[in-house]
């Protein structure tokens, strides 16, 4: 597998709803998430289930998508600020649905892919956008677990790791 991309946003919310907040960088721990995110402090949505939510991934090319009008959901358009989509970083240039199972670099840290992750319709009422449940259907992001933790920036590499 070739390709190379680029972390674009890093961002976290202490609460489930809570606003994002943008990182100038964060720090990831091993089996547990990104230091002061909800699901590494055990108070986001799905906390009390165990999953596999320790850091989430969406591709800035699907916030283009959504923003330009996607033709699958017609008259549907929505710009979505980085902050917007709930998911911890935006990367750009990583086919994220081809990763499931597979292990990658982002600066210092790997991450293993471990599920797509699935929309809920929650986004459209926290947002006000009624349509974009639908627009995220398969695109929503992915779902990793941290296997060697580390600090990471917006503007690092997003590398394959030869398995």
């Amino acid at each position: 597998m070739t390709w190379r991309g680029k972390l674009l946003h890093v961002h976290i919310a202490p609460v489930a709803s809570y606003e994002m907040e943008e990182l100038a960088q964060a720090q990831l721990i091993a089996s547990q998430g990104i230091v002061g995110d909800r699901y590494y402090l055990g108070t986001g949505t799905y906390s009390a289930r165990p999953d596999v939510r320790e850091v989430t991934l969406i591709e800035a090319e699907v916030l283009d998508a959504i923003a330009q009008g996607e033709p699958r959901i017609p008259g549907f358009k929505a710009k979505l600020a980085p902050e917007d989509h709930r998911r911890n970083l935006t990367t750009r240039g990583v086919p994220l649905s081809h990763l499931v199972g597979k292990r990658f670099r982002v600066g210092e840290t790997i991450l293993r892919a471990a599920r797509m992750n699935v929309p809920c319709k929650y986004i459209e009422e926290l947002l006000g956008l009624p349509g974009l449940y639908e627009g995220l259907l398969n695109r929503s992001g992915l779902n990793c677990t941290i296997e060697v933790g580390g600090v990471i920036r917006p503007g690092d590499l997003i590398l394959p790791i030869d398995e």
